[in-house]
């Protein structure tokens, strides 16, 4: 009964000042959070891609991934910019199964939330050094934010996490691009409530301190499908589905409107091969439309080095392959993002 207290962990800053950054890494963080800042604001017309594996299991299989990205915006750096998804933090449905490396940095090991925030700070250190790429990641601990807040250049925050008061409350926190998902009902005020929220100054209790928050302008919305009443996915992001919810921003008074796509999740009922289609119906709608090319900033799509899926502690472990959810292989990933840089 109850709970049992195990560690005490150490502070962000703690933690921080164990694994420092330098000025280089400082500088290619501020430079790349303008680079995206400046597409959210309409002062560039690059296209988001937010991209990566269902959940960072493997340190050494995601900066190869990462390095294979760098080559691909290079050669499309005109059209598109690229964040790279390294997400350390894994909701669970049930609350049962990998939770992700914050939880357990060896998903074949015991639980270990010391070892998880050393082990991801590490690894987003080593992502940004080897690929000069600063990532995305999702933000299912609110107090965990500033473990990481001087790595990470993008922000999600999830289905079930958006209508939590303190999730929105720290993101108005933020100074980077903060998406709010949709909740699963896809209630469409519901998220947009939350960028409200988040686009807003308050003060509220963060890590046993009374803070203040400026308000974040970069938040806003994630279309990732919903879930009717009887378990089936129901997609939205068909142009309908865009025009509706462009509407339902012109409502609100609200800060840089935009939105990210998400491919996977209820829009593709988790048929990830389907990611490929619904990109390619997402900016055929965006092409069609003066206002939606302006709403709509970019794709999210869930990619690791093999395709599909695996179990933790298989016999034959595929290295690069998902633990979670089943995501894209590389060469139809490569493919896509070239086919993106040309229909934008």
């Amino acid at each position: 009964m109850g709970l049992e207290f195990i560690t005490k962990l150490p502070t962000p800053q703690e933690i921080r000042s164990q694994y420092p950054i330098d000025a280089q890494i400082r500088e290619l963080k501020k430079k790349r959070d303008q680079e995206i800042r400046d597409v959210f604001t309409g002062n560039s017309s690059k296209f988001i891609v937010i991209i990566g594996p269902c959940s960072a299991d493997n340190e050494d299989a995601v900066c190869d991934y990462l390095l294979r990205l760098r080559k691909v915006q290079e050669k499309i750096s005109d059209k598109v910019l690229i964040i790279p998804r390294v997400y350390t933090n894994k909701p669970r449905t049930t609350g049962e199964g990998y939770k992700g490396m914050v939880h357990q940095p060896d998903p074949e090991k015991k639980p270990d939330m010391l070892a998880g925030l050393i082990a991801i700070r590490k690894m987003h250190i080593r992502a940004i050094r080897e690929s000069g790429f600063t990532c995305a990641d999702e933000m299912l601990y609110p107090e965990n934010w500033r473990y990481l807040s001087d790595l990470l250049s993008y922000v999600a925050v999830g289905a079930r996490s958006v209508e939590d008061q303190q999730h929105r409350l720290t993101v108005s926190g933020m100074d980077v691009p903060a998406g709010m998902k949709n909740p699963t009902s896809g209630d469409y005020s519901v998220m947009l409530n939350s960028i409200v929220a988040a686009q807003s100054s308050h003060r509220f209790i963060y890590r046993s301190w009374e803070v203040e928050s400026s308000g974040n302008e970069l938040a806003h919305c994630i279309l990732r499908g919903a879930v009717n009443k009887h378990g089936e996915a129901i997609p939205n992001y068909h142009y309908e589905d865009l025009r509706l919810l462009l509407e339902k921003y012109q409502q609100k008074d609200l800060l840089n409107p935009a939105v990210i796509i998400d491919t996977n999740h209820s829009n593709s009922n988790k048929q990830y091969r389907q990611q490929v289609r619904i990109a390619r119906e997402v900016l055929h709608s965006r092409m069609l439309d003066p206002e939606l090319h302006q709403l709509v900033k970019g794709l999210m799509i869930e990619s690791y080095l093999e395709p599909g899926n695996q179990k933790i502690g298989c016999e034959h472990h595929v290295y690069g392959k998902s633990i979670t959810d089943p995501c894209l292989g590389w060469e139809e990933s490569e493919q896509l993002l070239y086919t993106i840089a040309e229909m934008c």
